[in-house]
């Protein structure tokens, strides 16, 4: 993964500051290729493990379909309103499948974290609800780039 930035080192966020805002963010806006080539954007709930990003998108969703037949995708996480609070990260590279699609609860280890965490941020519960409408996909990023506009104003 990259976390170097040649434009824009005076507001990249640190290794600590990337973690904490991605940890605590709850919408990312996630940018896929449909078959014709056109880009599609559409926003999701998400969680960071702290080396990956999790998504849990519909199956019969437009962005689940462009992603089976082309993995890679751009995701950004922003905020703020004021020029001066505007903070965000930019991720890209190819998304994994993970576990069974749709997710309906089987026992996966590797879905253990990802779950509760995902669980605990965008529910308040201790254990994933499963619909069976939904399935997990990760995004151990390539390239991470990242700003934090506050930066300019301090010392």
């Amino acid at each position: 993964m990259t976390v170097t930035q040649r434009r824009g080192r005076k507001i990249m966020m640190t290794p600590g500051e990337l973690d904490e805002f991605l940890t605590s963010q709850r919408t990312c806006r996630v940018a896929t290729v449909s078959k014709g080539g056109a880009p599609h954007v559409s926003t999701l709930w998400f969680a960071w493990d702290g080396t990956s990003l999790w998504l849990y998108s519909v199956v019969k969703s437009r962005r689940w379909t462009d992603l089976r037949r082309d993995p890679r995708v751009a995701i950004v996480i922003d905020t703020g309103e004021e020029y001066d609070e505007l903070r965000g990260v930019e991720l890209s590279g190819a998304v994994e499948f993970v576990g069974e699609a749709p997710r309906v609860g089987d026992l996966y280890a590797e879905l253990d974290v990802p779950e509760t965490l995902f669980a605990r941020k965008n529910f308040g519960l201790d254990e994933m609800p499963h619909d069976g409408r939904h399935a997990w996909v990760r995004l151990t990023p390539d390239k991470i780039v990242s700003w934090d506009f506050r930066k300019l104003t301090s010392p």
